[in-house]
């Protein structure tokens, strides 16, 4: 079985170093990534991708990405469900970022050329609710 996912586009937002109860660093992000093709209106067509990273990946993303800077990402989908406080269920699909690299040249990266604003789709971002 074979789950390799390899995505590059620009941060969204800056990323936030967080510390989970049991002591280890994660960082959630969203990915604006473009596809090759225009929609009706002339258009390009973005995906936001929710993405996590872990230890030493999620510290490196930290120190050295901010908002609008490209990115590589390599990794793996995972699905998941849990119950929110009000009992609501849900559902999160999302890469798990283990190998992440600079991408496009220094000055496109500290300008972030290309900067994309994001929908108002919020990342869950409470521990509280993790199953995990």
């Amino acid at each position: 079985m074979l789950n390799n996912v390899v995505l590059m586009g620009r941060l969204s937002a800056a990323p936030e170093l967080k510390t989970t109860s049991n002591g280890k660093n994660v960082v959630r992000f969203r990915l604006a990534v473009q596809r090759d093709y225009k929609d009706e209106s002339g258009e390009y067509i973005t995906d936001w991708i929710s993405c996590v990273a872990w230890q030493n990946t999620a510290d490196f993303i930290a120190k050295y990405f901010n908002k609008g800077q490209m990115i590589a990402v390599k990794g793996s989908i995972q699905t998941r469900s849990y119950e929110d406080k009000n009992g609501n269920k849900c559902s999160v699909t999302e890469v798990i970022a283990d190998n992440v690299s600079f991408c496009g040249s220094k000055s496109d990266n500290a300008a972030a050329s290309s900067p994309v604003s994001e929908p108002d789709i919020p990342i869950d971002t409470n521990d509280d609710d993790l199953p995990f």
